[in-house]
């Protein structure tokens, strides 16, 4: 991790003049924390933070002890290639609690000693890399610091984002299970694995690029820990080979006999270009989701991919004024807007539905009050009077979470009828790395999920013995094959998503691992007799975006679209 250190030393020993294996040690913490300690090296890459020096008469073999180790330094970069010797105090950087800790040298002083030359890159090749998680987390615990490369060959199997990152899978991986454009599935025996990859910091050599493209030259830079996972720190320009993707456009239609439903997370979305002076944190909470074109973007979604659903049930709506610290709750200008982008992008005239949160009640970003919503075609459905509800305001497990919202919505023409239930289940923000030093990839909110999810199988239980269709839609922060969908489906109940062929089966891409996290829930009996369709309609999460270009993705899931036909 390249952040500040957070534990300034009170008194600065006497510098030892050490290689740099020994400054690394034998385990996860070095031996030499808060130590001064003079070593030499050759750069090998840099970032924002500082910069790498590996030894170059090390073995650099991954049997040992690293051989490389950045240097936290604010002012100096010393250029790829050259030795320098560093003097400095060693110490063990934490970003959060139960993260890996990683060894670093704030630096005190610098001393050049000429050009080295260049360093040889251990290769990340499928061989190389362990496949149980203790055993990969091992091997690159042992590379970190140092400096290691991809081969040409490899495939991109998560989006370009605006931060210069890039996942891919080494050429010659047989094993991943594939998606349909090229990426990879997640895998129920090992739902965190990781994937090598690299970051480019200068935004102008840095490429567009779509899942499914290849890299067509090798990638080498410095492995360096951050964001709970090793990463490349690479230079670019880079070479790739990129693929066109045209978004994927529904085969379902709404007609007298079909009720349509499209869902679609907002991902934060408002109309409002936040005061840096009425938000909880200037550098992340103002934006500009008109000016970004986000409206537009998703107004093209329903109305292109989706063909203008009878229904949409969105997440993550924020409130007029956005993430802006005020005593607004209601959403009305950001329906608004959405609204009118869909009648400039062709669509109908939809109306919009919700129960706002209290302020800052339901989590999310602050100020933000984002909450579940509905909107509807007037023309073709009607909301049945007096169904819309908000669910699970008394439950322990909905505390500072989003609410379920409950509507009844009814065809005009065929009088095809079913209760919507629009969940958006606590995330899986806070859970621990498959790096973490305790408890790799505990997930401390899956107790909570699984009991908002067992919550709402007892509505549907209701429903059930009222004789009323239902359908559950949303963002369930979870796999198909999670505790919380079992704890969902129950016997009575089953998920249209896992019925879908397998390399269909995503809409959301985390760190290159293409998964499930929308699903939409039937009755049994619904889904065994065919009257419940599902699709995801592909493309947004396929799609890189350039980097540097903060605020133009419009979502960061797939959409999902499912059509009801009337029962006889």
């Amino acid at each position: 991790m390249t952040d500040s250190p957070k534990r300034p030393s009170d008194s600065i020993p006497t510098p030892r003049r050490l290689p740099i294996h020994a400054i690394q040690g034998s385990g996860l913490l070095s031996p030499w924390t808060e130590h001064e300690v003079v070593t030499q090296g050759v750069v090998t890459g840099s970032t924002r933070k500082g910069f790498f020096i590996q030894d170059p008469r090390g073995e650099g073999s991954p049997s040992g002890q690293s051989d490389g180790v950045f240097v936290y330094s604010r002012r100096e970069r010393p250029p790829v290639g050259a030795s320098v010797e560093v003097r400095g105090r060693v110490v063990d950087y934490v970003s959060d609690d139960y993260d890996h800790p990683t060894t670093q040298i704030v630096l005190h002083d610098l001393q050049p000693l000429g050009s080295a030359g260049s360093v040889e890159p251990i290769w990340l090749t499928v061989a190389a890399l362990p496949r149980t998680p203790a055993g990969l987390a091992e091997y690159l615990n042992r590379l970190e610091g140092m400096l290691v490369g991809v081969e040409a060959g490899a495939t991109f199997i998560a989006p370009s984002n605006p931060f210069g990152d890039y996942v891919v899978l080494p050429k010659g991986d047989d094993e991943a299970v594939r998606t349909r454009d090229g990426g990879v599935l997640i895998d129920p025996e090992n739902p965190l694995r990781w994937f090598p990859g690299f970051r480019i910091l200068d935004p102008r050599v840095a490429p567009v690029v779509n899942v499914g493209a290849v890299l067509e030259s090798d990638v080498v830079g410095p492995l360096n820990y951050r964001s709970a996972a090793y990463q490349i720190a690479a230079e670019g320009p880079i070479e790739v080979s990129n693929p066109t993707i045209l978004p994927s456009v529904t085969s379902f239609e709404s007609s007298s006999e079909r009720l349509t439903i499209l869902t679609l997370n907002g991902f934060n979305l408002d109309a409002q270009v936040e005061d840096p002076r009425l938000v909880a944190d200037p550098g992340r909470d103002v934006d500009d989701d008109v000016g970004a074109g986000r409206f537009r973007s998703l107004a093209r979604a329903i109305v292109g991919q989706a063909r203008s659903p009878d229904l949409i049930a969105l997440q993550e709506i924020q409130d007029s004024d956005g993430a802006e610290l005020s005593e607004v709750v209601a959403a009305t200008a950001t329906y608004r807007t959405l609204i009118e982008a869909v009648l400039d992008a062709g669509g109908p005239h939809y109306e919009a539905v919700d129960i706002a949160p209290q302020n800052n009640a339901d989590g999310g970003q602050p100020g933000g009050n984002i909450r579940n919503g509905f909107l509807f075609d007037p023309i073709r459905v009607e909301l049945v009077e007096g169904s819309l509800r908000r669910l699970g305001e008394a439950e322990l497990a909905f505390v500072e979470s989003r609410k379920v919202l409950e509507g009844t919505f009814r065809k005009r023409t065929g009088g095809l009828e079913i209760t919507v239930l629009n969940v958006h289940l606590a995330s899986k923000r806070h859970q621990r790395g498959v790096f973490s030093s305790e408890l790799p990839g505990f997930d401390p909110r899956e107790v909570l999920r699984t009991d908002q999810a067992r919550f709402v199988r007892q509505r549907l239980l209701e429903l059930k013995s009222e004789g009323r269709r239902y359908y559950v839609t949303g963002d369930f922060n979870d796999f198909e094959f999670s505790e919380t969908l079992r704890a969902l489906l129950g016997d009575e109940s089953v998920n249209l998503a896992s019925l879908l062929p397998a390399k269909e089966r995503y809409d959301y891409n985390h760190r290159g691992r293409s998964q499930v996290l929308m699903h939409g829930i039937v009755a049994r009996w619904e889904a065994e007799s065919e009257f419940a369709h599902y699709e995801i309609l592909h493309g947004n999460e396929l799609l890189g975006i350039q980097p540097g270009d903060l605020g133009a993705k419009p979502t960061d899931h797939g959409y999902v679209l499912a059509a009801f036909d009337r029962t006889p």
